[in-house]
């Protein structure tokens, strides 16, 4: 593996974490959020995360049968797939007065837990800061390389 490896897999999860923080931070500014665009009520969202992979000779495969097939199957990061909508069903508060509220009066509310966001924001950044770790000491590798060469 090459230095230049090691970054493109880095900065690949530096960017899926970004957008995993722009999701959660989206889930908690519209927690309670009774209208969404659509006219409903706004959906919890989530990324789905997928390897990036130039050789996949292990197509179809979940685990390779010999180390030397997870080799050939080289890994160049991770992408986002997808970002889908939680299907969890709503939170019903009774609001007559709310003018969401349907007929009998109840208002529905996105089933975000905030606690359980916070969470997946605080994994979010420290997956953020390890990648940035990463990348610096293979700046710093790169660089005692150089040096090696000017002895």
């Amino acid at each position: 593996m090459s230095f230049f490896d090691g970054l493109k897999i880095s900065s690949s999860a530096l960017f899926a974490q970004r957008q995993r923080m722009n999701v959660i931070s989206s889930n908690l500014a519209n927690a309670h959020t009774t209208r969404a665009e659509d006219g409903t009520y706004y959906k919890r969202k989530d990324l789905v995360f997928k390897p990036q992979t130039i050789h996949d000779d292990v197509r179809g495969k979940i685990f390779p049968a010999s180390f030397e097939e997870a080799w050939k199957k080289k890994i160049e990061g991770v992408r986002v797939e997808a970002i889908i909508e939680d299907d969890e069903p709503p939170i019903l508060k009774y609001d007559p007065s709310h003018p969401d509220a349907d007929e009998e009066g109840y208002v529905a509310y996105p089933n975000i837990n905030v606690v359980e966001e916070m969470t997946d924001m605080i994994t979010a950044s420290r997956s953020y800061e390890a990648n940035i770790t990463m990348i610096e000491t293979i700046k710093k590798m790169a660089n005692e390389a150089i040096g090696l060469g000017k002895v």
